[in-house]
């Protein structure tokens, strides 16, 4: 009877504290279970500590409770799979997501003794989100060897998705992610989305726009996302005839009633140099927020509408009730610098924090320099960049070197250029870039010796100016331009025809 008794309790009590373990919300609450758990002599079960370990993983502030959830661990004699899978997905949420590639190895190493213990899908699910929040891009090989060894990756979506991100993340390996997307057998829109995000990512919209034109023919039907994205490669390229014929594929399915899709295309007609288009699909959203506004006034910050800008910051409070952020203002001051709007842009500047709480950054006060150097006020430019809060960066004294080259100024010039070089140490293109606008200066102020002296060391450091480039859109179809380029199949048929543009001009004037 006794033993029966003691059985009942036993049972009893290792069902009342697995569900406790389960229902636990607080730290506080894990620890109390915990402590039940070595009362009961249950701290040496295997799942019954793995429900601990799961108890921890809804918790804010991971990183807090990441050491007492190493030493939950540590106490299990025997763990297995799941242990491990839990830890690797408890690292990847923390700060310190690279530490699940340490539990993984571990786990990899228990494997050859322990038959239940070998990784499966849900392992290189949390694996690839851990490398991926860690950065570690450069593992991608050697965990995708390992996903096709345990033949993981013909059989499970969220692996092959996650492999192909590692590679486009990677950046320089996006001939590598297009070999894997072609090795999935039938991949859905969201691994679409990835790869066409990963052409954006490198500047490489129109490639971008040529895989989304793919999916298309294949009968893949977008979502909202991915219509996103294809806008934005559209955006970057300049491809403003297909961003259009996008447009009319979810005329009436999206664009008034999705804020963020509709956003999108405000961006990209706004990109592409048709504001007013961009005006009219804004006016026909159903509701806009921040990225709406900022999308807008960031075409006129660029076409250098200033007023308009201003105007956009006034309205988007009174008629919509939303207040601007950081990126808001920033467009408003970079319109109200390529306008000439000084008095405007200043008082934004002085009144960010105690009309917006907003503190000022550097780029702020970079659009206020670049405003007064464009104004001839180069020395007021000076006075703000040492009363600045912060150590001014390269794009403050970038702006004040541009205003430099513009108004003839040495002095300030080679102040600007001494910080620019101090700040770009080590960084050629910058530095190549800085000394070259210092030349400029010399030479403009009929100072040919230092100008010369100027060449000769960027002749001697090696720097090579990186060639500038341009893209035309013809008939819905991009091509970039390339300073120095002679490979194009047109180029004669280009030149002649830029000469006859050149004699006509000449005849005009």
């Amino acid at each position: 009877m006794s033993v029966l008794l003691s059985t009942f309790f036993h049972h009893h009590s290792w069902k009342t504290l697995i569900l406790a373990s389960q229902r636990c919300k607080t730290l506080r609450q894990i620890k109390s279970t915990h402590a039940s758990f070595i009362i009961h002599n249950l701290h040496r079960n295997t799942y019954a500590v793995s429900k601990l370990l799961t108890s921890l993983l809804p918790l804010p502030n991971l990183n807090k409770h990441f050491p007492y959830a190493s030493l939950i661990f540590d106490s299990i004699q025997s763990p297995n799979a799941f242990v491990y899978d839990t830890m690797i997905r408890i690292c990847s949420r923390s700060s310190q997501p690279h530490l699940g590639v340490r539990y993984f190895k571990l786990m990899l190493t228990e494997e050859d003794d322990e038959d239940d213990i070998a990784p499966s899908y849900l392992t290189f699910h949390f694996l690839l989100v851990a490398c991926l929040n860690a950065s570690l891009l450069s593992v991608c090989k050697q965990v995708h060897s390992l996903v096709v060894k345990n033949g993981v990756f013909v059989s499970d979506g969220h692996v092959q998705t996650g492999i192909l991100r590692l590679y486009v993340e990677d950046g320089v390996c996006l001939s590598d992610a297009r070999k894997v997307f072609d090795e999935i057998p039938h991949p859905d829109v969201v691994k679409w989305d990835v790869l066409i995000n990963g052409y954006v990512k490198c500047g490489l919209g129109s490639d971008g726009l040529s895989v989304f034109r793919e999916m298309l023919s294949r009968g893949i039907e977008p979502d909202r996302f991915l219509v996103t994205t294809a806008l934005t490669a559209c955006a970057q390229a300049g491809a403003l005839t297909q961003g259009k014929w996008i447009h009319e594929l979810l005329e009436k399915k999206w664009v008034e009633s999705d804020v963020f899709v509709g956003t999108a295309l405000v961006d990209m007609y706004a990109k592409c140099g048709s504001l007013e288009k961009a005006m009219e699909v804004f006016e026909k959203l159903s509701k806009r927020n921040v990225f709406s506004w900022a999308a807008l006034i960031g075409g006129y910050a660029a076409y250098g509408y200033g007023k308009e800008a201003i105007t956009c910051l006034e309205k988007m409070e009174r008629e919509d009730g939303v207040k601007p952020d950081s990126v808001v203002l920033l467009a408003v001051l970079a319109a109200c610098a390529h306008g000439g709007f000084l008095q405007e842009g200043r008082g934004i500047l002085d009144n960010m924090e105690g009309r917006y709480a907003i503190t000022p950054k550097h780029e702020h006060y970079s659009c206020i320099v670049d405003l007064m150097c464009r104004a001839g006020r180069l020395d007021e430019a000076v006075e703000l960049i040492e009363e600045m809060p912060m150590k001014p960066r390269a794009s403050v004294w970038g702006a004040l070197l541009n205003g430099c080259r513009t108004h003839k100024n040495v002095e300030l010039g080679e102040l600007a250029v001494k910080n620019l070089l101090e700040l770009e140490k080590g960084n050629t293109d910058e530095e190549e870039a800085a000394l070259i606008q210092l030349s400029s200066i010399y030479m403009t102020a009929q100072r040919n010796d230092e100008a010369s002296k100027i060449r000769q060391m960027i002749g001697q450091k090696g720097i090579r100016k990186a060639p500038g480039c341009s893209v035309l859109e013809v008939d819905g179809n991009g091509t970039k331009f390339v300073s120095g380029d002679a490979s194009h199949p047109n180029l004669l048929e280009i030149h002649t025809l830029i000469h006859l543009l050149s004699v006509d001009a000449l005849q005009i004037l």
